[in-house]
């Protein structure tokens, strides 16, 4: 019986996580420098893995790399930013909209579940938790829309919006709010599902600053 390997796939796509959680979270910062050998010291892999990764993380926008010179962080531009919370948003907006006719009691309980961590966390401060709770809340109705592509899309563009709410928000002011969220659950659980596009367009909207920070070069 031959067997396919799978250990390369597996590390290179372990260091693809690692290395864009680090850059998502600001560990490896906006215009840092990063070397392959380095990284790859770090996690404990070969650098063939890391060299793929920083290859995907590239074709993704978050490394950016100059022949002959320097791999490095790419820096927040304000646009890339706007650009893909128009996406992330239509495509969220989409996956509202083909979500709730799919909807179970049970799905709307995991998003009232999400809502509450999140409230607590907005409450202690922690910027994380809120994050990974309002991802949460969001991933229950991309989920049961059923759309590859839609997950895809919002998967490839999100990093790029959270790079930019992590500096921005040293606290949860401005955060998208409890509120906003238990609309959203409610539109859902009523089987609105316009309604519950629309709401969830106000939650992405909220996002763009009328006081952007400076972009970084």
């Amino acid at each position: 019986m031959d067997l396919k390997p799978v250990g390369r796939t597996l590390l290179r796509d372990q260091a693809y996580r690692a290395i864009k959680d680090a850059i998502v979270v600001g560990t490896l910062a906006p215009g840092q420098v990063v070397k392959d050998h380095e990284l790859a010291e770090q996690l404990g892999f070969s650098r063939a893995p890391v060299r793929d990764a920083l290859s995907r993380l590239a074709d993704e926008g978050l490394v950016e790399s100059k022949p002959q010179s320097h791999t490095r962080v790419t820096p927040l531009i304000l646009r890339d930013v706007h650009d893909a919370l128009v996406v992330v948003r239509a495509m969220h907006e989409a996956a509202a909209r083909a979500a709730v006719p799919r909807l179970t009691a049970t799905d709307v309980d995991w998003m009232r579940a999400a809502n509450d961590e999140f409230a607590d966390a907005v409450r202690a401060g922690d910027v994380e938790r809120a994050l990974r709770s309002d991802d949460a809340l969001h991933d229950v109705l991309v989920a049961a829309c059923d759309n590859r592509a839609v997950a895809a899309t919002i998967d490839r563009y999100t990093p790029l919006i959270r790079r930019l709410e992590r500096q921005r928000f040293g606290t949860l002011p401005g955060q998208r709010s409890v509120a906003r969220h238990e609309e959203l659950i409610q539109a859902c659980a009523a089987g609105d599902a316009e309604a519950a596009a629309a709401i969830t367009s106000t939650i992405w909207s909220s996002l763009e600053s009328p006081e952007p920070p400076k972009e970084q070069s």
